[in-house]
């Protein structure tokens, strides 16, 4: 005799919380049936099976559990009755039936889970991706039956050759769908025979990008400009205090605040990965400091003052007030590139590109994988092998050179 149960599964996702889901019980032998929602474990009460009062939302999910449950325990009985020798899986098959969700409703599910971890950035370029790939079908409505390799094939060739949009652009794309079709077969059990990702069907295989930055030469340029706009003078100082720190992510900068600064060196978090990390401040980056510790007040003030009477505690509005702040930082750097001739696209990204262009293989690159904080030395090989020449200009100057 199967049994079920609602259960707190113990994998959390990438924001900590974990996964309600009915288990189903056969000849020890258990399978799952996800929910799709997700709770910190300090509000599940194992004993009884349910989400303790203290949780927000208990009386809602709490009768999410109870209708699931009572579905799932309806279609078992029928399927003990039908045949009482079956597996967890076909138990389970025949309780999830087939899932009449289409893949936007799946999308928006997707958009949902990405707001609530608080990627509010990664939810906004998502969500203007799917915008296009309804553009592209001319309907809201995507069944998972009629999403395979054909109708994918034809969306990348409308990206590549009507959007014109980069290779690796078009990947992206790819990925988003392939990303919350994943989604739809975890957690909400849809249809997948016809899955149009994998071997013999779409592979995703990114295409190698072409990273370019600036030379000795053209920082120096930056160095020494004269003549721009105070609002072009901060934005150079801004890629300056990037590229001295080698490649200070610009969200990462702009939050810099003089508390950061401690005995000659800079300790900060990184917004992206949350490492702590501690570089001294070269004599450059302290002339430019010593530019803005005339405004300074208190410990707590931002170097920049982009920052400055935003509301911290509105998390969204600080995300698309950062996004804002950059847009205009690389508009004012294209303006100076091109007062300068520097005919390479300025923008505040490229400082970390520059510092591995001016690095190249002078530098043994464990020391560059701690300048980076990168968490493999294998991230720093792939990324500074888009800067390193030196050897193969060499032997390619031994065939020639006869």
């Amino acid at each position: 005799m199967a049994t079920i149960r609602a259960v707190l599964r113990k994998k959390a996702n990438t924001s900590g919380l974990y996964p309600l889901a009915i288990r189903v019980t056969k000849d020890r032998k258990s399978t799952f049936l996800y929910t799709g929602q997700y709770i910190d474990e300090k509000f599940w009460d194992a004993k009884y099976s349910r989400i303790k009062k203290s949780h927000p939302n208990s009386n809602r999910l709490n009768n999410l559990l109870t209708k699931k449950l009572s579905e799932a325990n309806d279609k078992l009985v029928a399927s003990e009755n039908e045949n009482g020798d079956d597996s967890v899986k076909k138990i389970k098959k025949k309780i999830i039936g087939k899932s009449k969700m289409d893949f936007f409703q799946a999308s928006e599910l997707f958009l949902s889970n990405l707001l609530k971890r608080k990627k509010f950035n990664q939810k906004y370029n998502q969500e203007k991706r799917l915008d296009i790939f309804k553009s592209f079908l001319g309907r809201k409505e995507l069944s998972f039956s009629d999403l395979d390799f054909t109708l994918l094939k034809r969306f990348e060739t409308y990206l590549l050759y009507e959007r014109k949009v980069a290779p690796r652009t078009a990947i992206n794309y790819l990925m988003l769908v392939r990303t919350i079709y994943n989604l739809a077969r975890k957690e909400y059990h849809v249809d997948d025979s016809n899955y149009p990702f994998g071997k013999g069907k779409i592979q995703i295989k990114f295409p190698e990008s072409e990273k370019i930055g600036l030379n000795k030469a053209e920082v120096q340029l930056l160095e020494t400009v004269s003549g721009i706009t105070p609002a072009q003078q901060h934005a150079v100082n801004t890629w300056l205090i990037s590229f001295y720190f080698a490649g200070v992510r610009v969200a990462d900068v702009i939050k810099l605040k003089w508390r950061d600064f401690k005995n000659g060196r800079l300790y900060y978090r990184m917004g992206k990965n949350q490492k702590l990390q501690s570089l001294v401040i070269p004599d450059k980056a302290k002339k430019i400091l010593d530019e803005y510790a005339a405004s300074r007040k208190n410990n707590d003030d931002f170097i920049f003052p982009y920052l400055d009477e935003s509301d911290f505690k509105n998390e969204k509005k600080l995300a698309i007030r950062i996004k804002t702040i950059t847009r205009n930082l690389n508009r004012r750097l294209e303006l100076v590139a091109e007062k300068l001739g520097i005919d390479k696209k300025l923008s505040m990204h490229i400082a970390r590109h520059s510092f591995g262009n001016i690095s190249g293989d002078k530098i043994p690159l464990h020391m560059l994988q701690k300048l980076y904080r990168h968490s493999s030395i294998t991230t720093t090989v792939n990324y500074q092998s888009n800067f390193m020449h030196k050897e193969t200009d060499d032997a390619l100057e031994k065939v020639v050179n006869f």
